[in-house]
């Protein structure tokens, strides 16, 4: 077998330990946060900001 087939037969294999992971794992059932940021989670980008106030995390 060559190299390139074993790559690839490895890749196969993990996105299907990934998939089985994702399914296998459960979503966080958090309370509603009140006065929040409206769009995506601003701590995965580094820097919050509202009302022109910014911080660093």
């Amino acid at each position: 077998m060559d190299k390139e087939t074993r790559i690839k037969e490895a890749a196969k294999r993990a996105l299907k330990e990934a998939e089985a992971r994702k399914d296998k794992a459960k979503m966080l059932d958090l309370p509603q946060e009140l006065g929040g940021r409206d769009g995506p989670e601003p701590v995965r980008f580094g820097d919050w900001e509202k009302k022109g106030l910014a911080s660093d995390f």
